[in-house]
């Protein structure tokens, strides 16, 4: 709602700034053209995510989804104690944590939703779990092995390499996760 309100200001302010200053033509032009690159970024952006998404789901068909479950289960089980003997929540988790690790959020976010719908049935509480907060906080920060969304999006706005900035995301998302969950373990028990 919040954001509704200040992009509804924002606009109504372009607009009569426009007119008062007679540049209302300019606004307009303006506004029509972000409308058009809108439109053709997300037909771009849709084809990676159709693509991967549908890689998510072969993976997932074809068993690679167990296969990757018990291969991060020593380390998702340490993360996440309470979800170890539970095969579909380990899914889920492997599932989110291997579409971040892709750079797919959007592949991401179902798994995610049903590893936090999970853990908070295993929690047996309607209050968020130290575990359902530790998976907020890997999905906001996210380990990117391959930034494949921020790839599109350089490759459509015409980068020469859009996988140049590599070294530069592993480094601030391996940080960004290894803060986050320290954070969120110093955090652990505060109400």
């Amino acid at each position: 709602m919040a954001m509704t309100v200040a992009w509804t200001l924002m606009i109504l302010a372009a607009v009569l700034y426009g007119a008062a200053t007679g540049h209302a033509e300019a606004v307009g032009a303006a506004a029509a053209e972000g409308a058009l690159r809108a439109v053709e970024l997300a037909i771009s952006m849709g084809g990676m995510v159709c693509l991967w998404t549908g890689v998510m789901e072969v993976l997932r068909r074809c068993g690679t989804m167990d296969a990757l479950a018990r291969a991060l289960r020593p380390l998702l089980g340490r993360l996440f104690p309470a979800a170890r003997r539970d095969r579909e929540t380990m899914q889920a988790l492997s599932a989110n944590v291997s579409a971040n690790l892709l750079g797919l959020g959007n592949a991401a976010t179902p798994a995610g939703i049903q590893a936090a719908l999970r853990l908070k049935e295993l929690s047996g509480t309607d209050r968020a779990s130290n575990e359902l907060c530790r998976l907020v906080v890997m999905n906001t920060a996210s380990v990117q092995l391959l930034p494949t969304t921020v790839a599109a999006l350089r490759s459509a706005a015409g980068a020469a390499d859009a996988f140049d900035i590599l070294p530069a995301v592993w480094i601030s998302s391996a940080a960004s996760v290894c803060v986050g969950l320290l954070a969120a373990r110093l955090m652990e028990g505060r109400t």
